[in-house]
Order: C-alpha cells, then structure tokens, then sequence
C-alpha cells in the first residue's frame, strides 16, 4: 500500500466539486455547470456552423434538398435538449443503475443534489428532442442529429472534467506513473475521467471539425451523427477498461454494464454511417423569411 502511495499523484487540494459557493447548503457545482455551459457552447458553434453556407453545399450533384434550421429552430432545439439532458439523464441513472435502491427510498429521486446522472439516459433524452423538433419545424431528423451531434462533445469533454473534479468515476487500480489517489481510499487508480473528457470529448469533437469542413459530411444528413454515436461507444467500451465498475453494479463475465449499454451505441452507429454514406448528398435550404426570429417577433 506503501508503494502504491508513492506512485500517487496526490489530488490537487484546489480542485473542490464546488465551482460556485452560495449563502445556506446550496452551491453551484461544476457537474450541473457542466452540462449546462456545454449545452449553451454546443448551440453556439450549432448556429455558427448554421450559418457558413460552404458546409453545406455539396461537391457532387445533390439529389433533393434539405432545410438548414434558423436561430429560432435552434433555441427552441437547445429548451428542448435541456429537458431531455436532465430528466432523461435522471430516469436513467435510476432505472439503469439504481433501480433497487430507489425503489426503497423513493424521496432520494428528487434529491438531485446529491448525483445521479446516465449519459446512455441522457443521450435517449435528446434523442426524443430531436424527434420533437424535427416533426414540429417540419425537418428531416437526421440534420436535427447533425447539429446535436457536432456540439455534443462539448459538453461530453466538460461533464468528465467534471467527474474529475467532484472525484468520482474514477479508475481501476493500478501503477502507472501518472495515477491518481481520490479521496476515500489510498490506492493508486486510473484518472479514467481524464481518459473520457480526452476521447469523448476532444477526440470526437475533432474528428467531426475536419469531417465537417474537410469532408463535407454536413451534406449527408445523418452521417455526422452516426460519426457520433459510434465512436463514443468504442470509446466508451474502451475506457471501461480502466474504469472502476459501479457499487453493486453486476458484471457479465468481462463485459461491466458501461460495456453492454454502449454496444448498442457502437452498432447503431455503424449502421447510420453506411446508411448515410450510400446515399446521394443533398442541397441546403433555408426557412422562410416569415420563419425567421425577426420576423417572428414583430
């Protein structure tokens, strides 16, 4: 144990899980910031990208069109993601690892304070915002994946600097130079956190940057989602590796439930991304001029 202290790196004593302290119990903590400023960034580059004509005109002929979403779409895309982030990130945390213990403590639901969140819940959640948007504004639902799926690194990356910071989700134990000790125990372990802000957060989100503008895969609704959806499931097959497994959590043989529920995730992008690579590009479209926020306020 002695030895495994040594190899450490102590957590720094400045990292707190608290980013804001407020008057009384509350406080603002960076995992709630988190999700929030990377929904708010995710919708800023969405309307940036929105805007820059030069993505979203094909090199080949197109065969049909496809409307590009306004501020407007996007805002009302961005209240939407939010519910779906949050509740569908909460329902999931309960039903897919903590079924049992909620059940027995019902009030603890309500108890967001204390943690709580699934991604695998809350990527449903958004999924079903999409769905929403795109019936309501009349868009074809693999654009409206596009866009959540070019930004969603964003908030990926912060969510898990997140999870460093609060010290939680972290790794196996092990002796690499650069592991780490949390609190609660003195054995040496995997910034596993760090490994998932790196992967599902700059790595995604710069394989999409050069595919969007060196590639044009903007022209093919559904191909950057699928881009998406895939490579966080083999990076997040990948990492479980090194991720210590949830309290309680059961395990099928060497696959840990991270594992199971990403698989889906791997296969279905996969699927996505032929899908959409067999099908011709198409050409941008904007709303209607009465549609613009604008026009829509006078």
């Amino acid at each position: 144990m002695v030895l495994e202290i040594l190899n450490a790196i102590p957590f720094p004593d400045w990292i707190s899980d608290t980013a804001i302290p407020l008057p009384g119990p509350l406080s603002i903590k960076w995992y709630g910031l988190g999700y929030v400023v990377g929904a708010l960034l995710a919708y800023f580059y969405a309307v940036r990208t929105c805007k820059k004509d030069e993505l979203w005109v094909p090199k080949k002929t197109p065969v049909g069109s496809a409307l590009i979403p306004n501020k407007r779409m996007l805002e009302d895309y961005l209240f939407y993601c939010f519910l779906g982030i949050f509740l569908g990130g909460r329902i999931g945390f309960i039903l897919l690892y903590g079924l049992e213990e909620y059940m027995a403590e019902p009030m603890r639901i309500f108890k967001i304070w204390e943690g709580g969140m699934a991604f695998h819940g809350g990527f449903l959640g958004v999924c079903l915002a999409a769905i929403y948007l795109a019936k309501k504004k009349k868009l074809r639902l693999m654009r409206v994946a596009d866009l959540a799926a070019i930004g969603a690194p964003i908030g990926l990356g912060l969510v898990r600097l997140a999870n460093f910071a609060n010290q939680e989700l972290y790794g196996r134990v092990t002796d690499v130079p650069w592991a780490f000790y949390f609190k609660g125990g003195w054995q040496a372990r995997h910034p596993s956190q760090l490994y998932e802000a790196f992967l599902e957060g700059f790595v995604i989100f710069a394989v999409l940057w050069v595919a969007t503008r060196k590639f044009k895969i903007l022209t093919k609704p559904g191909l950057a989602a699928g881009i998406c959806i895939a490579l966080y499931g083999v990076f997040r097959i990948f990492v479980e590796n090194f991720r210590e497994p949830d309290v309680g959590a059961a395990q099928f043989g060497p696959l840990t439930l991270g594992m199971i529920y990403s698989l889906p995730m791997l296969i279905i992008g996969t699927l996505v991304i032929i899908w959409a690579m067999k099908r011709p590009p198409v050409a941008p479209t904007r709303p209607a001029e009465e549609d613009t926020p604008e026009n829509a306020d006078a």
